[in-house]
């Protein structure tokens, strides 16, 4: 299975307090969406407030109403037998990122009746020669139309070459109806596929609650087919709302976090209001060391997210704007050092070449204010209205730089998830030489000056001076922000040629303020506000 595909939802999963963050999987699907001119009515959503009392058949009365819109979707890849060697040190199903570093817990527990993720079954000679295996697993979806139309995750669908749906109170559990996919998105986990084989009884469609309006502390309900027990019904609550969740590099997705069980086999099932609404489609959870699987948190993307899309799902292709830049934060600390009267913006780090914010002339350590005529309150707002911009528009960007406001105009491009996750990025090794280094008081750093050596391997523009960065003190202030191999160029707007002036002008900032200093990355500028100790 390809690691470059598998990178485009789950980008670097984080682990904290021995937690692991770890998708909830099934299987993948890689069949080419089929390109459509039909368009699909999207589904209306009740916005009214939740009242009312939970008594004891509430959850009974929903369960009853809505477990027949919920499918059980099953599918099967092809892999090699030598790439599962090497992931995982011989055999079992390639599921995700999730299983290669922590395991494969959808295996442990052959599923009742075979249904679920199961071993691959592969053909061919033995030895070392590569062979195609068939991997088989299992996840799920939910029907939002009579005509045949399903809701899943993208990672359910991605990589497999066949899919089959089972539903809800057929007599016979092994009935299966043929699927195909109809279009994908990689970037919110969201899949539509449309039943090829119709079965000889109408279908129960899902109705749609308000994502927006549910709060901390509401009731819901989850139906999936957690290890191949199909049609499982779990509750809980909100546990929060908006939870900033890590799809790919740089990039994240507000989600709904909720303590209701999800394990692997739940992916792309509804989570419910009490109405017995969707109001989310289960996607990850954290699991601990022992890949225990639920241990109360999980997250399920916002149904209003997933709403929106069906439009663009339906035609086979997602479309998004990009404008080339990287934006991080505004440090709390630095809002004098900006111009700034509130900590509101987005600070720009990187401006990679040829792209269109470097055409427009936006640079490193600009904080961008204002974007088509609407405040950005922080760098995350500014991505949602940036992808939310059709590529080919050219809008105006307000900037703050050096204290003074420029506007600028940006032609958006096209967003290419898969080409950005795929750049390049090199860290440098030191060089061999014995270097005559500089530190920098404060800020927890050795620097040394660039040689002609450094220079080619750190791909300097010719004539380009600056200060390398040979050590970083893992205590010290500048931990996790700048890195081994960065080159410094400028110190607060002054540009500095050495090790020397840049320890000089790092010696400058005075402690607990602010140092905005321009570095050479991976072939690019990169801007960095770092706090002095």
């Amino acid at each position: 299975m390809s690691t470059r595909k598998t990178t485009l939802f789950y980008g670097v999963l984080i682990a904290t307090a021995s937690l692991f963050v770890g998708m909830v999987l099934a299987s993948r699907l890689d069949l080419s969406p089929t390109s459509s001119a039909q368009t699909i009515a999207v589904p209306p959503m009740n916005s009214a407030p939740l009242t009312g009392p939970i008594d004891a058949s509430t959850f009974r009365n929903i369960a009853k109403a809505v477990t027949p819109m919920v499918v059980n979707i099953r599918t099967e890849m092809k892999t090699k037998s030598q790439d599962l060697t090497d992931f995982f040190g011989g055999g079992g199903a390639p599921d995700d990122l999730f299983h290669r570093f922590f395991g494969n817990p959808g295996d442990d527990t052959p599923p009742p009746s075979g249904r679920g993720r199961g071993q691959g079954q592969g053909q061919g000679q033995g030895g070392n020669r590569q062979r195609e295996q068939t991997t088989r697993a299992a996840g799920t979806g939910f029907i939002i139309s009579k005509d045949g139309l399903i809701l899943t995750n993208n990672h359910v669908v991605e990589d497999a070459v066949k899919i089959e749906v089972a539903l809800f109170g057929d007599d016979d559990e092994d009935v299966t109806y043929r699927a195909k996919v109809v279009g994908r998105d990689p970037l919110t986990d969201s899949a539509l596929i449309e039943l090829v084989d119709k079965p000889n009884h109408p279908l129960v469609e899902a109705k749609f609650g308000d994502s927006s309006r549910i709060e901390a502390g509401d009731w819901v309900m989850a139906i999936g087919n957690p290890f191949g027990y199909a049609h499982t019904v779990t509750v809980g609550v909100i546990s929060a709302t908006s939870r900033a969740f890590p799809v790919s590099n740089g990039r994240t997705n507000d989600m709904l976090q909720t303590d209701a069980a999800i394990n692997p086999g739940n992916s792309g099932g509804p989570l419910l209001n009490v109405r017995g609404e969707v109001i989310g489609m289960n996607t990850a959870i954290i699991t601990n060391s022992r890949n225990e699987g639920n241990i109360g948190i999980g997250f399920a993307v916002p149904s209003n997210t997933v709403r929106e899309l069906l439009p663009q799902l339906r035609t086979g292709k997602v479309t998004r704007g990009r404008i080339g830049v990287s934006v991080v934060a505004i440090p709390r600390e630095a809002l004098d050092e900006f111009g700034l009267k509130e900590r509101k913006g987005a600070l720009v780090s990187q401006v990679p070449a040829a792209g269109a914010a470097s055409k427009a002339g936006v640079k490193p350590g600009d904080v961008i204010i204002e974007y088509n005529g609407r405040p950005v309150v922080n760098n995350d707002s500014l991505v949602k209205m940036v992808v939310a911009t059709k590529p080919g528009t050219t809008v105006p960007v307000k900037v703050l730089r050096e204290k003074q406001e420029k506007t600028l105009n940006v032609t958006v491009e096209e967003l290419d998830l898969e080409a950005e996750q795929n750049t390049t990025r090199r860290t440098p090794q030191q060089d061999q030489t014995q270097p005559d280094t500089q530190g920098a008081s404060g800020f927890g750093l050795t620097l040394d000056n660039v040689n002609p050596a450094m220079a080619r391997r750190l791909r300097l523009p010719s004539g380009q001076t600056g200060a390398v960065i040979m050590e970083v003190d893992q205590d010290g202030a500048s931990a996790g922000v700048l890195r081994q191999g960065d080159v410094i160029l400028s110190v607060n707007g002054k540009p500095v040629a050495n090790a020397a002036e840049a320890a000089r002008e790092l010696g400058k900032v005075a402690s607990g303020r602010i140092a905005r200093i321009l570095v050479w990355r991976d072939g690019g500028e990169t801007f960095v506000p770092v706090k002095k100790d």
